[in-house]
């Protein structure tokens, strides 16, 4: 595919790990679905917001050092949160950290609260 990240998405990578960096510019130029970086490295004060708003359960958040993003999918200009669009993300994000030597954990392949959106570096390798 030929896709490339928004000066949004850019933006949203400003702080990010360079290796996570590296594995989601690979993943995008590998998926069959269009994606955008949503989220990668958050304050402390918006991680607590999200806590507060439901949409997070951890104050310990991996986008707090930047070992973490958000992606959402997007097919034909508009956000999709289709689940069926997310591992077909997920599987670009892995062939990229596989062909980079990096460790990454998808938030879809956690056996509770499946963040399909979510990546991060894993935590064995890359400590905060």
């Amino acid at each position: 595919m030929s896709f490339r990240f928004s000066a949004r998405s850019r933006r949203a990578l400003a702080g990010v790990h360079p290796d996570l960096v590296a594995v989601a510019g690979a993943a995008l130029a590998l998926s069959p679905v269009d994606f955008m970086v949503t989220e990668g490295l958050r304050s402390p004060a918006r991680q607590a917001a999200l806590v507060k708003a439901g949409a997070s359960r951890t104050l310990n958040s991996r986008h707090l050092t930047g070992h973490a993003v958000d992606v959402a999918a997007v097919i034909d200009g508009q956000v999709r949160w289709d689940w069926p669009l997310y591992p077909r993300i997920a599987a670009a994000f892995k062939q990229a950290a596989r062909e980079r030597g990096v460790k990454i954990v998808w938030g879809g392949d956690w056996p509770r609260l499946r963040d399909g959106p979510h990546f991060e570096l894993d935590r064995k390798v890359y400590p905060a």
